[in-house]
């Protein structure tokens, strides 16, 4: 038998944590066309088929699986299940968005509790579980990259939206204490700061002022998103990014 001979080739995996119908889907796309096996997670797995359909139209793999990234045991499972049978994860992209305004007169501390969970807390188990993998392999010639997904409240409160900038606040600092431990040892984390209507059905439905500006570049287009996802992959080490925030240049900041 030839040398590696029945030796199972672990392909490389890209883990999109929130692979929605706009950046999330993109990104997983994006990655797909460059020859990573996309993994893509939603709380329901019927949501992801049309994005796992498309990928694969387009001669990609791509895998759905259902999991609640606000569950340690979920994400611990999901996690290794990947690694063993599909190949290692050297990305991974955390882009749940829990985007719900409330007046904090009429915020309830469930609903507060629960944006902390969904936009900060999943992104600690997600990124502690797959930084545990990407540490004991990490060298220079190998990229792993770890994004995080923020927004405008990443940097700024605004009235209306105390949950949820609490939370994407707290998830930037954990992209920082992340980079500056894990940088070192051969990770790059990067915190994306997205500034500005994305082009989505719910900006179409609820802003048709806004979402008509489209047509000018004044909304966001998610592939384009997911561009700026890819570059920060490529980069090489001796230029990482750590903090990109992209707008239309339109958008007042």
């Amino acid at each position: 038998m030839a040398p590696g001979a029945g030796r199972v080739v672990m392909k490389k995996v890209a883990l999109v944590i929130g692979a929605g119908d706009a950046t999330g889907g993109a990104v997983a796309r994006r990655f797909a066309r460059e020859g990573y096996v996309a993994c893509a997670t939603r709380r329901s797995l019927d949501k992801l088929q049309p994005l796992l359909e498309q990928i694969r139209s387009e001669g990609g793999e791509a895998h759905g699986f259902a999991s609640d990234a606000r569950k340690e045991e979920e994400v611990v499972a999901l996690v290794e299940q990947i690694e063993s049978t599909l190949g290692p994860i050297e990305v991974l992209v955390f882009n749940i968005g829990a985007n719900a305004p409330s007046s904090v007169l009429e915020e309830t501390a469930r609903k507060y509790f629960k944006i902390w969970e969904m936009a900060c807390f999943g992104g600690f188990l997600n990124g502690r579980e797959v930084a545990k993998r990407m540490v004991t392999r990490a060298g220079p010639e190998r990229r792993q990259t770890i994004i995080f997904t923020g927004a405008t409240a990443s940097l700024r409160g605004g009235a209306g939206f105390a949950a949820f900038a609490g939370a994407k606040h707290a998830l930037r600092a954990l992209a920082q204490s992340m980079a500056r431990e894990l940088g070192p040892r051969g990770i790059h984390v990067a915190h994306s700061i997205i500034d500005g209507p994305i082009d989505t059905a719910f900006i179409r439905d609820n802003f048709p002022d806004r979402y008509a500006l489209k047509a000018q570049d004044g909304v966001l287009n998610p592939d384009h998103i997911a561009d700026a996802y890819w570059m920060l992959h490529s980069q090489p080490r001796d230029a990482w990014t750590h903090e990109l925030d992209l707008r239309p240049y339109m958008e007042k900041f």
